[in-house]
């Protein structure tokens, strides 16, 4: 070999999966051998299939990727959120881009979104409109507006580095038919009151002195998302007064909460005129959506 040229040095690629894989348990990652083959997948850029298709076959990495593998082991391991990690988070048929300064979409959200997904397509109106109150990555209104092309869906954000987020989403999906508004849920596209056919919301409704378990919640997802007042209910109320302002006579309201709320978010729309209101369970079977009509 020409003095020249520099022999690659590598790593097998299993035992480095199966040692991140040990850290990640002691540091409690519910889910490690997830966590680490996706990593892995993010670092080598194929898919997590192929990484554990090649961790099978025994194969080897280069020393640089196992180098850059395991600095995102240790932030993983010090609870930084994996989808801060990849940059990217699932959510029904989309990838989204998130990071900091945005909630991090959860999968117990998408049987709120397909509730909403459910109204939307039943609407009797040839272009359905839908709109999501306090949209963070855009995950419920562009989750409706690519199942539900024919529709058009506003996504209402206040926070400024959630909008930037939920902005760039709509355009990496390439959802045309969605509009990411800046604005306040209580007075927000008022050019649109008594036309709306769902408004849908995930709202921040965890009460102020219940702290989340999970130091990826805890620490870095923003606060504005989070926390809901003395009993996790005040954004619930001021959504439930701005959809029955946007949507008209049959239009549907969808708005996700904890599991222990479900009798509260009730009263809550019965006393302020929606009728029929019901509470689901996601697929854990924990009540985590109460839809109602407009009466």
């Amino acid at each position: 070999m020409p003095p020249s040229v520099t022999p690659s040095s590598s790593r097998a690629l299993a035992p480095l999966l199966r040692e991140a894989a040990e850290r990640l348990a002691a540091a409690g990652i519910a889910d490690p051998g997830v966590d680490v083959e996706l990593l892995a997948a993010h670092v080598l850029g194929t898919s997590r299939g192929g990484v554990q298709a090649a961790s099978i076959r025994g194969d080897a990495i280069e020393d640089t990727d196992a180098a850059a593998f395991e600095a995102f082991v240790e932030r993983r391991a010090a609870r930084v959120p994996l989808q801060h990690l990849t940059g990217l988070a699932p959510f029904r048929r989309l990838v989204l881009r998130v990071g900091p300064g945005v909630f991090v979409p959860r999968p117990e959200t998408e049987i709120v979104a397909q509730f909403a997904i459910d109204s939307l397509g039943a609407a009797a109106t040839p272009s359905p409109i839908a709109v999501d109150l306090g949209t963070g990555s855009g995950a419920l209104a562009l989750a409706l507006a690519t199942e539900v092309p024919h529709a058009v869906v506003y996504g209402v954000e206040k926070s400024p580095d959630a909008f930037i987020w939920a902005k760039g989403n709509a355009e990496f999906v390439g959802a045309t038919n969605a509009r990411i508004v800046r604005g306040d849920l209580d007075t927000a596209l008022t050019e649109l009151d008594g036309t709306v056919d769902v408004v849908v919301s995930n709202p921040p409704y965890v009460p102020d002195d219940a702290i989340p378990r999970d130091p990826e919640v805890r620490f870095h997802d923003p606060e504005a998302a989070l926390y809901g007042g003395p009993d996790g209910l005040d954004v619930v109320r001021r959504v439930s007064r701005a959809a029955l302002r946007l949507a008209h006579s049959g239009g549907t309201v969808v708005i996700e909460h904890g599991e222990w709320q479900g009798a509260a978010v009730r009263d809550i729309l019965t006393a302020d005129g929606w009728r029929a209101a019901a509470t689901h369970p996601d697929l854990t079977m924990r009540d985590r959506a109460t839809t109602a009509l407009r009466p």
